[in-house]
């Protein structure tokens, strides 16, 4: 549950000269976490949806059309007076990136507007921390995980990024995700440091029983509860050069519920499902990375 979005790219060929202009891409593409992991799951074949708020305009229309061509099933609530979200992603040679959000509609999403019967039979109910964040749809956003637990399903939470998350202070940001109560917990390695402090990675356990680090090119660190004891374990990956890596943590995301979840299905100890579900994580952050998704047309 959370943002669809539009990305303009911009991707430089070279650096950036200020008072010119240099040539490279310009780029119209369907963007936000919580539709970027909700696309992956629905490539994965995995039959989500996304709940999410759109403007009244050919934009949203476009977005939700693009998304629900992967198998999404995407419930959108249109919102009358202000514009589809729009994200400006510069990104830099060498594939690092840069935001400029303007959240628009999808920042209006209420609790009202979630229907209980939306969260029926799901296993799992993902929420990046952008949902749970500014008003009204962070208190949606704590409805959707009050909803999910009433239908029997586990909440997971991404960190998503470290400024907004922390722009009322570390105490408030943990007081947040406390709230919210995430059976697993997604974060970068930049965004743990911020949230729990440098190398303490463990602390990440005091707001949910299993956490996930992504360390980008250098894998993932998986950390459980189990019983007075923690487990900890990488999980590597293959560096590959990325041209652009937006979206490659939340198709990591969905690859990492995808096969977290049909562990516990199966009955696998949870040490085992985590590591099933790091396995398939990493596959989809670099097939993500290896794609290049196509251009929305909005017409």
């Amino acid at each position: 549950m959370g943002d669809l979005v539009l990305d303009v790219v911009l991707a430089p060929a070279r650096a950036l000269e200020r008072g010119t202009d240099v040539t490279g891409r310009v780029v119209l593409r369907q963007g936000g976490s919580a539709a970027n992991t909700a696309r992956w799951l629905g490539r994965l074949g995995l039959g989500p949806v996304l709940v999410c708020a759109v403007g009244r305009d050919a934009t949203g229309r476009a977005l939700v059309a693009d998304v629900e061509r992967e198998g999404v099933d995407v419930r959108a609530v249109r919102v009358a007076g202000a514009p589809t979200g729009r994200i400006g992603v510069l990104v830099e040679p060498g594939g690092e990136r840069s935001f400029v959000t303007e959240r628009g509609a999808a920042l209006r999403l209420r609790p009202e507007d979630l229907r209980p019967e939306w969260f029926e039979g799901a296993a799992a109910v993902h929420l990046p921390a952008y949902s749970l964040l500014d008003q009204p749809l962070g208190l949606a956003g704590m409805a959707a995980a009050r909803l999910a637990r009433e239908a029997g399903a586990l909440v997971a939470v991404d960190l998503s990024s470290a400024a907004p998350l922390l722009a009322n202070g570390q105490r408030a940001a943990l007081g947040l995700i406390e709230d919210a109560a995430p059976d697993l917990l997604f974060a970068t390695r930049d965004e743990s440091r911020a949230l729990v402090g440098p190398g303490r990675e463990e602390r990440l356990l005091r707001l949910a029983p299993a956490a996930v680090v992504k360390r980008g090119r250098e894998g993932a660190t998986v950390l459980v509860r189990d019983g007075d004891d923690v487990l900890r374990f990488e999980v590597a990956t293959s560096p590959v050069a990325a041209e652009d890596t937006t979206g490659a943590g939340d198709a990591f995301d969905a690859g990492f519920l995808g096969g977290w979840l049909a562990a516990r299905r199966r009955g696998l100890a949870e040490a085992a499902a985590l590591q099933r579900g790091a396995v398939l994580g990493n596959r989809t952050a670099l097939r993500q990375i290896g794609s290049r998704p196509p251009e929305l047309s909005i017409g």
